[in-house]
């Protein structure tokens, strides 16, 4: 009789390291985030002219076009770093990683679509049945890995790995998606010369992977090159990373210790997750909150529709999500979980701050109240979303706790130790 398959399995040992150590760097960098976007807040509400006046200082040269403010500078230029270690996790889970099984890669990316579907839905119903805009429906698309496992440190150490693991290649397919719909949707009057430009580079990159040729010194300024011209034309900047991160190699060869992929990630994931998130959240998070402001959050459609839509629409198509794919695949929950605990991790994906907060400048940039207004819709539903995980989760967390205590003793009392499983096989951990 064949044996069903289980919604969130054991990762196999090598997965469980990997993953434990992503989390680890996206936990630090989520708290160093959650630091600079309440510096912001701060800074704006207290001495707005001065928050202002760093904001709009441009720096870079005028005659290549890249005479930016610092605010440009942080979206489309660290946050190109960020989406280069999105690219390169998505390709390790490609290639080595769960993603590289189809029975498996099925859920997180059927999640992360019903994940993107769910806010879509919601932000178009209240601005259809409000009269709001329709221009704001990709802003509560996405989920933010470091804020979401941040919170999930916080208030889930105790939660099964396996959870934790979902959340964040779901959360990976889910980058992904947000920068599909960038390029798509958010590019306006392509110049095809900086493009082809950008490209050529791009695949002369790719050659020189598989010919397995290591040249950081080369690879720096073919980064760099091809980001000026992906700028240039017209195109969102940050797709480069993406497309460098998904054409590095991640399969490792006789004598390596490891992939390009992975080594690459290994060095750029702590500068990307400490260093330019934060930045980036200390000038995008800077929006002056009053009375009326957040009133106006709950009245104006646009600004509803981006909170119920990271509140509600990303809970009910993650969770959807999942549900349809045991129901149709009659594959069975992992009996150390349950459908709640599911849940709680949904509404976690409700944390859209730092891809949510982009796509909020992309879609309003030429609306300035607008713009501040969805920033401000971001930063309450992604907080609502927190809040509403804790209390789901909080429980939960108290119980594994006791589990692992009692499980504890047990293995203290008859000398059993963990045990992972290793390409199929049991092993001790």
């Amino acid at each position: 009789m064949p044996v069903p398959r289980r919604l969130f399995a054991r990762s196999t040992w090598p997965e469980a390291q990997y993953v434990a150590s992503v989390l680890r760097s996206e936990t630090t960098g989520g708290f160093l985030m959650l630091l600079a976007a309440a510096a912001a807040l701060l800074w704006a509400n207290v001495a707005s002219g001065s928050y202002e006046a760093l904001r709009t200082t441009t720096v870079g040269p005028a005659s290549l076009h890249l005479d930016l403010d610092l605010a440009t500078w942080a979206a489309d230029g660290l946050l190109a770093i960020f989406f280069l270690v999105a690219g390169l996790e998505l390709k390790r889970e490609l290639v080595v990683g769960s993603l590289r099984r189809p029975a498996e890669a099925i859920l997180p990316i059927v999640a992360a679509a019903c994940g993107m579907i769910g806010p879509i839905a919601v932000y178009l119903l209240v601005n259809g049945i409000g009269g709001g805009s329709p221009d704001g429906w990709a802003v509560p698309t996405a989920t933010d890995i470091a804020f979401a496992l941040a919170v999930l440190a916080v208030i889930g150490s105790q939660l099964p790995s396996a959870l934790r693991a979902f959340l964040l290649t779901l959360a990976v397919v889910d980058d992904l998606l947000a920068i599909l719909l960038i390029a798509i949707f958010f590019t306006t009057d392509v110049r095809l010369w900086p493009l082809a430009g950008a490209a050529a580079i791009l695949v002369a990159y790719h050659l020189m992977q598989r010919r397995n040729i290591h040249a950081w010194w080369l690879y720096v300024p073919m980064g760099v090159v091809a980001w000026a011209l992906m700028h240039e034309s017209g195109v969102h900047a940050t797709v480069v990373g993406v497309a460098f991160g998904l054409l590095t190699r991640a399969h490792r060869r006789a004598g390596e210790h490891q992939a390009p992929a992975e080594r690459i990630e290994h060095r750029v994931r702590p500068f990307s997750a400490v260093l330019c998130v934060p930045i980036f959240a200390l000038f995008a998070a800077g929006v002056t909150v009053s009375g009326p402001s957040i009133r106006e959050v709950f009245t104006e459609p646009v600004a509803l529709g981006v909170v119920l839509g990271l509140v509600a629409g990303k809970a009910i198509g993650v969770f959807g999500g999942t549900y349809l794919i045991a129901r149709f695949t009659k594959a069975e929950l992992n009996p150390d979980l349950t459908w709640s605990d599911v849940f709680g991790l949904a509404t976690i994906a409700g944390i859209g701050f730092t891809v949510s907060l982009l796509i909020g400048e992309l879609a309003f940039r030429d609306d300035p109240h607008m713009e501040e207004l969805v920033k401000t819709a971001v930063l309450v539903g992604s907080i609502l979303a927190a809040l509403i995980a804790t209390v789901l989760l909080a429980r939960r967390n108290t119980i594994y706790r006791r589990m692992a205590e009692e499980e504890s003793r047990d293995e203290d009392r008859d000398g059993i130790p963990d045990v992972y499983e290793v390409d199929g096989q049991d092993t001790q951990g």
